[in-house]
């Protein structure tokens, strides 16, 4: 039986169970956690707790695994996310490898690689592979999957780099990818097409945000290559409501597509983008924004609409089981 890498070492995918496929349990920056929040908003802590609490309660309502995509850019910080897991053993949290940026790579690569000042093969590879095969930073915890981003500004020299090494890395590993995209620019489309040059299994592609467009034929041209839909933004309404998520889920379900997609909601148990006000940003801008809202008020919303109990476990079991295996 196959098995998928956990925080806590390798699971048989059978036993993923229910899979909310992008959540993030921190998104930080470490120079602005260290610079700026160690004696206001940041305390290590009660961060650490209101995470364990926060991850309990998903637990509660039949979530068995969350799938992670923090990376390098947002904050990937192993041993904490360890610390955590070790607390809510119910839990599964599965995290990735990759680089998140919209345009420049870091520094830390602009000049090593092929035909670069130090001309060496692309370093982001065995970095990748790495993290994939031997473990993240020494804490033997390996990563499952790849992630990249294709944003507003489109494959940028930058940006195309990153999802070529990306690809490559999947190619070394089998490890599948989900990568982030702006839906209202229809970025899917070139990344998709940048994954078929590299030669990747598109089937092993979630298009992250997917979700955030209601152009049906959008979402069928990205899920009629084999891709899956991240329909992974529930709750961040300014980018779409609700109501507007759920009709585009049962049209897509209607049409046959419940086998191409999955639901999450990619929030985060904490967020330094607002500092400490953090928790008064989602009160007040994203009130539905947080890791109940699909099993509160999303899944009652689709079974409303036609949305059959068979679908649904197709998108929240299936899917994810399929993806990992």
């Amino acid at each position: 039986m196959p098995t998928v890498e956990t925080v806590r070492g390798p699971v048989d995918v059978e036993d993923l169970g229910q899979t909310l496929m992008h959540e993030h349990v921190f998104v930080l920056s470490t120079e602005h956690v260290d610079n700026y929040g160690q004696d206001s908003w940041w305390d290590e802590e009660h961060r650490v707790a209101d995470a364990i609490a926060k991850l309990r309660g998903l637990a509660s309502v039949g979530v068995a695994t969350i799938v992670d995509p923090t990376v390098w850019g947002i904050g990937r910080y192993i041993p904490r996310v360890q610390r955590i897991a070790a607390e809510v053993p119910e839990l599964n949290i599965i995290v990735a490898t990759g680089l998140y940026c919209f345009d420049e790579v870091p520094h830390h690569y602009a000049h090593r690689g092929p035909g670069l000042l130090m001309d060496v093969p692309e370093p982001m590879v065995d970095d990748f592979v790495r993290d994939l095969t031997e473990g993240v930073a020494g804490t033997g915890v390996k990563a499952a999957f790849l992630k990249c981003v294709v944003e507003q500004r489109g494959l940028t020299a930058g940006v195309e780099r990153v999802c070529r090494a990306v690809a490559q890395a999947h190619l070394r590993t089998g490890a599948p990818i989900t990568v982030h995209t702006n839906a209202f620019t229809q970025a899917g489309l070139p990344a998709l097409g940048l994954f078929t040059k590299e030669g990747v299994d598109l089937t092993k592609v979630v298009v992250g945000h997917a979700g955030d467009s209601n152009d049906l034929g959008y979402l069928m041209r990205l899920a009629d290559t084999g891709a899956t839909l991240g329909m992974d933004r529930f709750g961040l309404d300014v980018y779409n409501p609700t109501p507007a998520r759920v009709d585009t889920i049962a049209a897509l379900c209607e049409r046959g597509y419940a086998d191409r997609m999955v639901l999450s909601h990619d929030s985060a148990c904490f967020m330094d983008y607002f500092g400490g006000a953090y928790g008064q940003m989602l009160e007040h801008a994203a009130p539905n924004w947080h890791l109940r809202h699909i099993h509160d008020d999303v899944l009652p919303a689709l079974r409303e609409k036609g949305v059959t109990d068979a679908q649904l476990h197709q998108m929240l079991v299936v899917n994810p089981r399929v993806y990992f295996s």
